[in-house]
């Protein structure tokens, strides 16, 4: 008896990390819309993908491991789960597979999909950081994507220049969240009034809250002691907070801790400065009109690795997004609480450095537009098309 073919258009998804569950979430949901009752999602995602409808394969919180100690100790296992999610696929064999971010995992699961079934149109939501280090993995990818989603405007240009798959700028999501970061004007008036709030944002994972939280402590108490007066918010999420709250117990200053998303941009919106550790969290800073001073340490073992491949001026993503280092950073042993602490104390008050970034940051808008669509809009549209080209008979 002659088999027929769902008429269901199935999209795989993997997102293992949160902020790329988010993503995720947004783009089932515009698909959604776009489709109705004629999608039917698989894959491997979190809490929010599990609201619009997935079944994942596995709980994300088995992949968040940091760290090259860990990733060793835990490489049986993540073996294991990519085995695993790439046959998945190939049994579901979906009308498109949209890796989101995570390459260590995702891009492994779409190399071993491709070799095992190359009727399977990939879509790579995120790209890796090919315009930073490793540049050859920008080639190696037309192997196995079919078009990537780049969240920075400068993406389509480094892709076309390493000659890699299609890339598009689909939008940052940040620039969807544009009126939570930014203050009203009573939001306003506390953010010039006295004393400043500084924001303390030390990671968002637990070995990055170790390696900056003893650093940062000692930085701030040695800006208070130089008779700066500035009120300290440190922002979390509930599954940190304790880890914070037992790294801030020797702080001489101490901070409030603000707990939640609702929260944490209630924070950002009356915030002075902000003293960071680099990645997403300084574009976000920068979107909502906040000067900062950014800071980052790691292992020796991946100090070592990343002085050798980094191949950019700065790792700071506003920076590389502005197009010009006007954001200080201090790395490794560059980074000490004297050098932090004159730092902050520039963005605190009214200096050129701090002039430097708000004349620079009120850029972005311009700079990040994607028109009058949304990221998940734009994102929708290519995984749509790319899906028709390879829809099968």
């Amino acid at each position: 008896m002659m088999q027929t073919r769902d008429p269901k258009r199935k999209i795989f998804l993997i997102a293992t990390e949160e902020s790329g569950d988010r993503l995720g979430s947004a783009l089932m949901k515009v698909l959604r819309q776009r489709l109705g009752d004629g999608v039917q999602f698989e894959g491997v995602g979190g809490r929010t993908m599990a609201r619009e409808g997935l079944e994942t394969l596995f709980p994300i919180e088995e992949l968040s491991i940091v760290g090259f100690a860990a990733v060793v100790q835990q490489l049986p296992k993540i073996l294991r789960l990519i085995r695993e999610t790439s046959d998945a696929v190939i049994e579901a064999m979906p009308d498109a597979l949209v890796i989101i971010d995570s390459p260590d995992f995702t891009h492994r699961v779409a190399r071993r999909v491709r070799a095992k079934n190359p009727a399977i149109p990939v879509v790579d939501y995120v790209s890796p950081s090919v315009w930073a280090w490793r540049p050859g993995r920008a080639r190696a990818m037309l192997g196995y994507v079919d078009h990537v989603l780049g969240l920075l405007p400068f993406e389509p240009e480094e892709y076309r220049k390493l000659k890699g798959p299609p890339c598009s700028y689909v939008g940052h999501p940040l620039i969807e969240q544009l009126p939570s970061l930014r203050p009203n004007l009573d939001e306003q008036k506390r953010r010039d009034s006295e004393p400043p709030v500084l924001l303390v944002l030390p990671g968002s994972r637990r070995s990055e809250i170790r390696h900056h939280l003893g650093l940062f402590g000692a930085a701030l108490g040695r800006l208070q002691a130089e008779g700066r007066a500035f009120e300290l918010m440190l922002p979390t999420m509930p599954h940190l907070e304790a880890t914070v709250r037992r790294g801030i117990a020797t702080w001489s200053v101490k901070p409030q801790i603000v707990v939640g998303e609702t929260e944490r941009r209630a924070a950002f919106r009356i915030a002075r400065a902000a003293l960071a550790k680099s990645g997403t969290v300084t574009l976000e800073l920068a979107l909502s009109g906040i000067p900062m001073v950014t800071a980052y340490r790691v292992g020796a073992m991946e100090a070592f690795i990343l002085r050798r491949a980094i191949q950019v001026s700065s790792v700071i993503l506003a920076n590389l997004v502005i197009g010009k280092d006007v954001i200080p950073e201090f790395l490794q042993e560059d980074c000490t609480p004297e050098k932090l602490a004159a730092a902050l104390s520039e963005v605190l008050t009214e200096t050129p450095m701090r002039k430097q970034q708000v004349e620079a940051f009120a850029q972005l808008d311009t700079i990040m537009s994607t028109g009058n669509k949304l990221p998940s809009v734009l994102a929708a549209d290519i995984v749509l098309a790319t899906m028709r080209k390879g829809r099968r008979s």
